[in-house]
């Protein structure tokens, strides 16, 4: 508990701040480039040799996968049902599969179950949100967006081999064998230790909770299907097949995550829906604080 208190505070710093006028409109995204290009990457040097290989490790690898095509089929199902135009079944079809297992799973991880469980987020994030945005999102993207700056495959495959933590976990996996200098694990640590409050400054400072009228159902049927539906049916998907450990509850703590924030700033860029993506992230942040620590009790 003393950790998400401290989690929150970072939040609501970042909500103080974006009052001061000496911070620009710019300050957000500042943080957030620091963090993709530092902190994380640290953080995946530090962690990742910490893992050790077994079976389990497969569940944080693939569940991520599992919830999109769970999700990406109820919300085909739902636009068939609802009549949605095309860029809210695409807005959607973006947005709920894709969690924001990283900036904000990766602080909520440690914040419920301690250091020990990053590792595993990390596989959630590297190998499955990550890849299916370069993937999956890029189709979507590429059938349902109108804008001028569509992805194409190779532009997706240039995301993910450029992407900093991605090379960092590629790294991170051949110097496994290795022990890092002494030097080399106080640098990854103290770069590291910004991930957390530097991740909550910039959502606090980026947080937008405007609800226009005519995005209201579809912002109320693709929440509930993000932060509830999605990871109770990967928790009853691992009860039924046995599937238990710690890796198997980070798995599942991190499917409950809010819309991903790099796939809502895609498909804004794409005019899939943008009031409706904008609330989706938004009121998405807000809302998994009252979700998440009861996703928590129940695992």
């Amino acid at each position: 508990m003393e950790n998400f208190i401290i989690t929150i505070t970072f939040l609501i710093i970042g909500m103080a701040l974006k009052q001061i006028p000496d911070f620009s409109d710019e300050t957000g995204n500042v943080l957030n480039l620091f963090v993709i290009y530092i902190s994380l990457p640290a953080l995946v040097l530090l962690k990742i040799p910490e893992l050790v290989f077994t079976r389990n490790l497969l569940v944080p690898a693939l569940m991520p996968w599992g919830v999109l095509l769970f999700s990406s089929a109820l919300v085909l199902i739902l636009s068939r049902l609802l009549r949605w135009d095309r860029p809210t079944t695409g807005c959607l079809l973006l947005l709920i599969p894709l969690g924001n297992t990283s900036f904000l799973g990766i602080p909520m991880v440690k914040a419920f179950f301690g250091e020990k469980a990053i590792p595993y987020a990390l596989i959630y994030d590297q190998l499955g949100s990550f890849l299916a945005l370069a993937t999956y999102g890029s189709i979507i993207l590429a059938i349902y967006g109108t804008g001028k700056n569509k992805p194409t495959f190779k532009s997706a495959a240039k995301r993910i081999i450029s992407f900093p933590p991605f090379i960092a976990l590629i790294l991170a996996f051949s110097l496994k064998a290795f022990s890092y200098p002494p030097v080399a694990v106080s640098l990854l640590k103290i770069l590291a230790a910004t991930l957390v409050p530097l991740v909550m400054i910039a959502v606090g400072f980026q947080l937008k909770l405007r609800l226009s009228k005519e995005v209201r159902s579809q912002l109320g049927l693709g929440l509930l299907l993000k932060l509830i539906i999605a990871p109770v049916a990967a928790l009853f998907f691992c009860k039924i097949t046995g599937l238990e450990g710690e890796a198997v509850r980070v798995s599942i703590f991190e499917a409950g995550m809010p819309p991903m924030v790099s796939a809502g700033a895609l498909a804004i860029l794409a005019n899939l829906s943008p009031a409706l993506t904008a609330a989706l992230v938004g009121i998405g942040i807000v809302l998994s604080f009252a979700t998440l620590p009861l996703l928590y009790q129940i695992l």
